[in-house]
C-alpha cells in the first residue's frame, strides 16, 4: 500500500476533510506525497483539524493540499472540485443516531442529496474510484453476529435509513452507468482528532474527557451494549486498499477489527489506560434507560475484506487506546 502511493503521485478528493476521519486520511495522504483537494462546510468538521494537520507534515507536503469552503449539496461545486480528481474518499455526512431522530431532515439532505451529488459529479468527471462511508447501522435489526455484509435487517434509525441509500444508489450507478464504487461498513471508529464535546460525541472521546476531567459518565442499558471498535489507522488502511483495487463492480465491506466490547468492559479499559498515564478515576458510571433506535449488539465478519482487498487491521481496542491516549490527555481542554 505505501509503496503504491510512493510510486504513483494522484490527486485524492476527500469531503469532510475537517473531519475526524477526513483530517486523519488528509495526513496520511500528505505524509504519502499525495496531492489532496478537501471540502468541508464545518458542519461537524473543525478548522482545529485542520491546523493540527498543518502542524503534523512538512511545508512542502502541505503546499500538495486545497482546500475549498462549501457544502456537498451544492452540485455546481461538487462538479467543479471532482475535475481531474483520480479518487474521491467520500466521508462527509451528518452522523449519530439520536441526532438523526431529532432531525431526519438535515440528515436525508446532507447524507443521500450530498452523496448523490458527489458521486453524480465523480461519474461526470470520470473518476477513477470513489470510495464512501458507510455504516453498520445498516445492519439495523438483523440478530446474526458477527455481521456479515450480505445480511441485513431492518433499520432502527433515520441515519440507518440514509446510509443504506447511499448502498442502493452506488449498485444502481454500477448496473446502469458502469460506474462502480466501494462501500466501507464503519463499525464505531475512534482515535486521535475525535470530538468529544457536544451531545451527538462517540463514546470513547466523550468518556475519555469525562474521566480526565473527574466527571461522571453515564450508560445507556445495563453496560452490556457491544460494539466492534476499529481504530483510525485500520480505517485509513481499508480506504487506500479500497481506492487502489482492481474490483470491477460495486461492493461493501466491514471496516473492523472483528472483536467484541460492551460498555463496561471499556469503562474499565479506558480507566486503566489513564491510570497507566497518571490519571485515577474512581467514579461509578451512571446507568440511564437505552436510547431509541441503538442496536444492542454489533461486531463484524472482517473475511470479506480481509480476502478481497487484503485488509489486515493492526490495532485491536487495547492498542488503539494506548495509541491515542497520548494525543486525548494532551489534546483535551482539562
Amino acid at each position: 500500500m505505501i509503496a503504491y502511493l510512493n510510486n504513483n503521485s494522484e490527486k485524492w478528493l476527500i469531503t469532510g476533510v475537517a473531519g475526524f476521519i477526513g483530517s486523519n486520511l488528509l495526513e496520511f495522504l500528505l505524509k504519502n506525497n499525495q496531492t489532496v483537494i478537501g471540502i468541508d462546510n464545518f458542519s461537524t468538521g473543525n478548522k482545529r483539524n485542520l491546523l493540527q494537520v498543518k502542524d503534523a507534515v512538512s511545508r512542502n507536503e502541505w503546499k500538495n493540499f486545497k482546500f475549498h469552503d462549501g457544502n456537498i449539496c451544492d452540485y455546481d461545486l461538487c462538479l467543479q472540485i471532482t475535475k481531474k480528481v483520480d479518487y474521491v474518499l467520500h466521508q462527509a455526512a451528518l452522523g449519530s443516531v439520536p441526532r438523526s431522530i431529532k432531525d431526519p431532515i438535515a440528515t436525508n439532505k446532507s447524507n443521500i442529496t450530498g452523496f448523490l451529488n458527489m458521486i453524480m459529479a465523480s461519474k461526470e468527471n470520470k473518476v477513477k474510484r470513489f470510495i464512501y462511508a458507510a455504516s453498520s447501522s445498516t445492519y439495523g435489526d438483523h440478530p446474526d453476529l458477527p455481521k456479515v455484509e450480505n445480511k441485513i435487517g431492518n433499520p432502527l434509525s433515520p441515519y440507518a435509513i440514509t446510509k443504506y441509500v447511499n448502498e442502493l444508489y452506488s449498485s444502481i450507478f454500477s448496473s446502469t452507468y458502469g460506474f462502480h464504487s466501494i462501500g466501507l461498513r464503519y463499525f464505531n471508529v475512534f482515535g486521535k482528532r475525535q470530538d468529544p464535546d457536544g451531545a451527538y460525541a462517540a463514546v470513547i472521546p466523550k468518556w475519555i474527557n469525562a474521566m480526565i476531567k473527574g466527571e461522571e459518565i453515564n450508560i445507556y442499558g445495563d453496560g452490556f451494549t457491544s460494539r466492534d471498535f476499529c481504530y483510525i489507522d485500520n480505517v485509513i488502511q481499508a480506504n487506500i486498499l479500497a481506492a487502489t483495487s482492481d474490483i470491477s463492480q460495486s461492493e461493501v465491506f466491514n471496516v473492523a477489527y472483528g472483536g467484541n466490547t460492551n460498555l463496561n468492559d471499556l469503562y474499565e479499559k479506558i480507566k486503566d489506560h489513564l491510570n497507566i498515564n497518571q490519571i485515577n478515576y474512581e467514579l461509578k458510571p451512571v446507568y440511564e434507560d437505552f436510547r431509541d433506535g441503538d442496536v444492542r449488539h454489533s461486531q463484524a465478519d472482517i473475511s470479506k475484506a480481509r480476502n478481497i482487498l487484503g485488509y489486515s487491521p493492526k490495532y485491536d481496542i487495547d492498542k488503539g487506546l494506548k495509541e491515542a491516549m497520548e494525543w486525548y490527555i494532551n489534546s483535551l481542554d482539562i
